[in-house]
């Protein structure tokens, strides 16, 4: 038997006998949504507001503009935190009537 098929059968026999992983690529698991942040936004133009949070990356903010654009927002902004703190004290009436 000649040897490039010899190692062609080597090969194909380890990889049938390999365990599968359902593992993501590093480059997607790693990946986060925002990259640069704006810290200026006209909240006026603001369609609405996307948080998100994964263990490789700090917590995100993503509005998503009246023009379909997203854009990511510095979440330590002054208007976004009391925004948020607005939000919060509006669900908290909301349950505590």
């Amino acid at each position: 038997m000649d040897s490039k098929v010899l190692a062609l059968v080597a090969l194909l026999t380890v990889t049938i006998w390999s365990p599968e992983t359902e593992a993501k690529p590093i480059s997607l698991v790693e990946r986060c949504w925002c990259r640069s942040t704006h810290n200026t936004v006209p909240q006026r133009s603001i369609r609405e507001i996307k948080f998100l949070h994964t263990p490789s990356c700090p917590f995100q903010v993503i509005a998503k503009l009246k023009n379909n654009r997203e854009v990511c927002i510095n979440p330590k902004t002054k208007w976004l935190q009391q925004y948020l703190k607005n939000a919060i004290s509006k669900i908290k009436k909301k349950r505590s009537k």
